[in-house]
């Protein structure tokens, strides 16, 4: 037995092969089907998200339970499936999530998922103190690009606009800081201004670097000045000098072609300058030439570039592959509904459903109080008291039947009206009194009189 078991320990060896398992290819291992009705999400902030209790929470925060499915992927990774394809694209519509305050990155399920796949999240952001002479789309738009990719401007030139701010939907990355603030050196000496941005529908970030990832208490940048601070007095700070790595090198086919700047990241937005499949058509546009049609196709390379410099729309189209954004006249698209409880102007005038409706109304009572009173005076009376009351109710929420008032109260057909008393038109007590003598005076005073006329009435009878 012993011996036995010595030859296989003897047999065995710790460099064994394990080879990979293939995965049938067959319709009942897979789940795409079911897939499609589905999103992917991931959470930013593992430290305050659990995916446990996100996937049983969001259902219930969406108002959609029994419509949709939680599936826990990974300790970063959930999937939601959805019985209905409006419910996915209502949510996918609202822009940023929320789960603990802190924001999750989802997006459609993909079947071979981009490298980049869930790293960006659809924001709103309001861009705030926009100069006067630069209140133009192209301008808008290459303020959004600070922020991101801009998918959306929502701007009417056309229209008042009440808003002290322009609306943009950016496609931003979630690695990068919020930016708050950016100083913009305006054009013929006009000076600089300082624009803000403010991002809709996110609550908590890092306070320190204005990242969506972490809380400012293991903020990477607060331990490090935690650390450099302690390390002050032991006099180790030697500045490391890293040289640059040339990004076009000698044995690029576009050394001498491009310049360095051309094809580094923009500081501005943190976004190359010019994508990774142009400058690979650019490479192999110059490849399959030589002599002097190499340099010819060189130059064109030069001036094509040269001409999209002035052109911010071009440069997001044709050199970063990015989709024009989208000019929408609806200010509030992608807000959801707002309630809001101040009371409106009297100068304000009232749209046009509810001038109808006033018009029905009034209407509605002159015939019912032209049937149930005579008098024109009282009914114009209770006429304009009725449209005071229904004005007041429509404006102000102070006038409902929660509220308290003094008084009694009857129900209606529209709701709780204050029931009206009539007053006793009574005279005070001496105007009563002083009536009463005088009443009594006159009836004493015709008594007699009728007394005095029926005896003289007998006399001439008698003779």
């Amino acid at each position: 037995m012993s011996s036995s078991i010595d030859r296989a320990l003897m047999a065995m060896s710790l460099e064994e092969e394990d080879e990979p398992f293939d995965m049938p290819d067959l319709s009942e291992y897979c789940s795409s089907e079911k897939n499609v009705m589905s999103i992917i999400g991931r959470i930013l902030n593992p430290d305050k998200q659990k995916v446990a209790n996100l996937v049983m929470d969001l259902p219930r925060k969406w108002q959609i339970e029994g419509r949709v499915r939680g599936v826990a992927l990974s300790k970063e990774r959930f999937q939601f499936i959805f019985k209905h394809q409006h419910d996915m694209e209502a949510i996918l519509d609202k822009g940023v999530h929320t789960y603990n305050e802190w924001a999750i990155a989802i997006e459609r399920w993909i079947e071979k998922p981009p490298s980049d796949y869930l790293q960006y999240i659809s924001v709103w952001v309001q861009i705030q103190n926009i100069p006067v002479n630069f209140y133009t789309y192209a301008a808008i738009m290459a303020f959004g690009e600070l922020v991101g990719q801009v998918d959306v401007v929502a701007l009417d030139p056309e229209k008042s606009q009440r808003q002290e701010f322009v609306r943009v939907n950016v496609k931003f990355d979630v690695s990068k800081p919020l930016r708050r603030s950016k100083v913009v050196n305006l054009p013929r000496g006009a000076g600089s201004v300082n624009l803000f941005f403010d991002y809709e529908r996110v609550q908590k970030r890092c306070f320190s670097c204005q990242r969506l990832t972490h809380d400012q208490s293991i903020c990477p940048l607060v331990l490090k000045e935690k650390e450099e601070k302690k390390e002050e007095g032991t006099k180790f700070s030697k500045e490391a000098e890293f040289k640059k790595a040339r990004l076009i090198p000698e044995s690029d086919p576009l050394f001498g072609v491009l310049e360095e700047h051309q094809v580094a990241v923009n500081p501005n937005t943190g976004r190359p300058r010019i994508a990774k499949e142009v400058l690979e058509g650019m490479r192999q546009y110059l490849l399959v030439a030589d002599g002097a049609e190499r340099i010819a196709r060189a130059e064109r390379i030069k001036t094509s570039l040269s001409d999209l410099k002035n052109d911010p729309v071009g440069e997001k189209s044709i050199l970063r592959l990015e989709p024009a954004p989208l000019l929408s006249a609806d200010l509030n698209v992608g807000k959801d509904i707002v309630f809001e409880y101040s009371i409106p102007s009297v100068s304000d005038p009232l749209p046009k459903d509810s001038q109808n409706k006033m018009k029905l109304m009034r209407g509605a009572i002159s015939a019912g109080q032209a049937l149930s009173y005579g008098s024109a005076k009282h009914q114009q009376g209770l006429e304009g008291d009725y449209l005071y009351q229904s004005e007041e109710s429509s404006a102000s929420f102070l006038d409902s039947s929660t509220v308290l008032r003094t008084g009694f109260y009857e129900a209606g057909s529209s709701g709780t009206i204050k029931k009206k008393f009539k007053r006793r038109r009574r005279p005070p007590k001496g105007q009563r009194q002083d009536e009463d003598c005088l009443n009594v005076y006159s009836s004493a005073e015709i008594t007699t009189n009728k007394q005095e006329g029926g005896i003289k009435r007998r006399d001439a009878d008698v003779m």
